[in-house]
C-alpha cells in the first residue's frame, strides 16, 4: 500500500507549490514511484510540475453517467478512463480529479472510480494528494488511510485558525490519519514570534516555517514550473528540511 501524504489549506497559502516541492523531494531521494493526485477542483498541480492534463476523473464520471457505448461494461469503461487520465513523468505519475459533481446520482460511477483508484494506488510507493480546503473530496473518492496530513498556512493568525479548522474537520469526518502537522509558508522577517504564539493557541503540530521568496513568486507569475527552481532556492531548501524531518523520524 502507498505511503500517503495529503496537503490542505485555504487559498493563497502556497499549498500546491508545496505539493510540487514534496514530489520533487521524493523523486530526488529515489522514493519512487509516486502517484500525484490533484484533488483540488481548481486544478493546477500540473502547472507546478510542468505537465499537461487532457483527461480528468471528473470527465470519466460524467461520461459514465451519460451512458457507455454498447458492447463495453461499465467497469471496463472506468478502468480504461482512469488509465487514460494518468499523465506519466520521470519518477511519478499525475492524475487529476476534476471539477465537483453535477446534479443527479453518481453513486455507481463513484463506486467504480473508488475501486479502480484503489487498484491504481497499489502500484506506487508514495501518494501525494493536493487537496482543497475541505477533506470531503478525499473521503468521498478514496478508501485509503492518510499517513500524514500537511496543513499549509500563511503567516497570519486567521490562516493558522483556518488550518486548525481543517484539522477539526478531519476529526469530524472520522478520517484515519497518522499525523496532522502544520507548515507555515511565506514567512516575512519578524513574524516568527507571532506565528509561534498562534500555533500554541490552537494546539497545532508545527513542523516548519518556509520563508517568502521573490524568485518563487516570479516563477508563479510567469507560469514557470517550480521543478526548474535552483536547488539553492531558500524556499525549496527550507521545505526539504521539513520533509527530511517528517519522513525520516
Amino acid at each position: 500500500m502507498s505511503f500517503s501524504i495529503a496537503l490542505a489549506g485555504k487559498g493563497g497559502t502556497g499549498k500546491t507549490t508545496m505539493a510540487g516541492f514534496l514530489i520533487r523531494y521524493l523523486v530526488e531521494n529515489d522514493r519512487v514511484p509516486i502517484l500525484a493526485v490533484d484533488a483540488d477542483s481548481n486544478s493546477n498541480l500540473n502547472e507546478v510540475l510542468g505537465l499537461e492534463v487532457n483527461e480528468t476523473l471528473g470527465d470519466a464520471r460524467e461520461e459514465m453517467k451519460r451512458g457507455v457505448s454498447t458492447g463495453i461494461t461499465k467497469d471496463i469503461f472506468m478502468e480504461m478512463k482512469i488509465q487514460e487520465a494518468v499523465v506519466e513523468s520521470n519518477g511519478f505519475d499525475l492524475v487529476a480529479m476534476g471539477r465537483p459533481e453535477g446534479s443527479g446520482c453518481y453513486c455507481a460511477a463513484n463506486s467504480l472510480l473508488t475501486m479502480y483508484l484503489d487498484k491504481l494506488m497499489n502500484n506506487y510507493d508514495y501518494m501525494v494528494i493536493d487537496n482543497e480546503a475541505g477533506m470531503e473530496h478525499i473521503s468521498r473518492l478514496t478508501t485509503n488511510n492518510i499517513d500524514i496530513l500537511l496543513v499549509i498556512s500563511d503567516p497570519t493568525r486567521r490562516g493558522i485558525q483556518a488550518g486548525a479548522r481543517i484539522v477539526e474537520l478531519t476529526d469530524e469526518l472520522g478520517l484515519n490519519i497518522g499525523r496532522k502537522s502544520l507548515i507555515v509558508n511565506q514567512q516575512r522577517e519578524g513574524q516568527q514570534e507571532g506565528i509561534e504564539r498562534s500555533v500554541k493557541e490552537y494546539g497545532l503540530d508545527l513542523v516548519g516555517i518556509v520563508p517568502e521568496d521573490a524568485e518563487l513568486q516570479e516563477f508563479d507569475l510567469n507560469g514557470r514550473p517550480t521543478t526548474e527552481l535552483d536547488k539553492d532556492n531558500k524556499a525549496l531548501k527550507a521545505s526539504y528540511e521539513i520533509f527530511d524531518k517528517i519522513l525520516n523520524d
